[in-house]
């Protein structure tokens, strides 16, 4: 078997290369110091800002943070998701509607998401879609204590007194 020049090289510059790789491997790990955000993608920024403003009660700051990651990144379901909520305590459910349509096409019918999609139909004042969606949630995981809760909800006599949806005059 002759080995060439040509076809050593090219396996000693593999080689170095997978060398290369190896030992910058190792240096990905953050120091101390660093900011936890420096080097994340902008929408995950801007998840984790959504996050903290609506955990603060800060709705519209939380709304604004949720959509700009939607912007960075389409396909970012945490980010809708936050969007949807953050529309949804803001009573912009129009908005927040819209944000619902596209969560199960990116991640599926998941109890969580039921869960969520439940909460806002119930906050819409539409009890008995809020009650079918939240049974599907009930269905596929039993013993989720946040959709128990959310049916046990439906069920209270403060039901009747979500706010409803204002009626348009010129029907």
């Amino acid at each position: 078997m002759c080995v060439t020049f040509d076809r050593l090289f090219g396996v000693l510059v593999q080689l170095l290369v997978a060398l290369a790789l190896t030992a910058c491997a190792g240096v990905s790990e953050r120091s101390p110091f660093e900011n936890e955000l420096i080097g994340t993608l902008p929408a995950e920024k801007a998840v984790e800002k959504g996050k903290t403003h609506y955990r603060e009660g800060q709705f519209g700051l939380a709304e604004q943070s949720f959509r700009r990651a939607v912007e960075e990144d389409k396909n970012n379901v945490e980010a809708w998701l936050g969007l949807a909520a953050s529309c949804d305590h803001l009573k912009r459910f129009e908005h927040a509607g819209r944000a619902y349509d596209v969560v199960p096409k990116l991640a599926g019918r998941t109890p969580a998401v039921l869960n969520n999609l439940g909460y806002h139909y119930y906050l819409r004042g539409d009890l008995a879609r809020a009650r079918a969606t939240l049974m599907e949630a009930k269905r596929r995981d039993p013993d989720n204590e946040q959709i128990r809760n959310n049916l046990d909800l439906l069920d209270s006599p403060d039901a009747r007194n979500v706010w409803e949806p204002k009626v348009k005059l010129d029907q």
